[in-house]
């Protein structure tokens, strides 16, 4: 995704949005990762891929079990991928700080 396509989707959600963090985000960089989230298209092949396999390894087990598992793989995926992007961010604002780019 370019980034003005990215600027458009955050302008829009911020737009509709109240500025009380939407969706229990308990920041403003919450607000950045959930915008950048619904728009990036993560269902790259690798990681359908990465999930046939989780598939192919429950394979035999009840389907209640495999949805318990899938919930529990996919949010440990997106915490740590939103932690990742947020301390990104954060970084990346820091080193603007340290290199004095307005």
């Amino acid at each position: 995704m370019r980034m003005d396509e990215f600027m458009k989707v955050l302008q829009t959600k911020l737009a509709t949005q109240q500025p009380n963090y939407p969706d229990n985000a308990e920041s403003i960089l919450e607000v950045l990762f959930d915008a950048y989230n619904e728009s990036s298209g993560f269902d790259n092949a690798a990681i359908k891929a990465d999930f046939e396999e989780l598939y192919q390894l429950m394979n035999g087990k009840p389907l209640k079990e495999i949805d318990e598992i899938i919930y529990v793989v996919c949010t440990l995926c997106r915490d740590h991928e939103k932690a990742g992007f947020i301390e990104g961010i954060k970084v990346g604002i820091n080193l603007t700080k340290e290199l004095n780019i307005s």
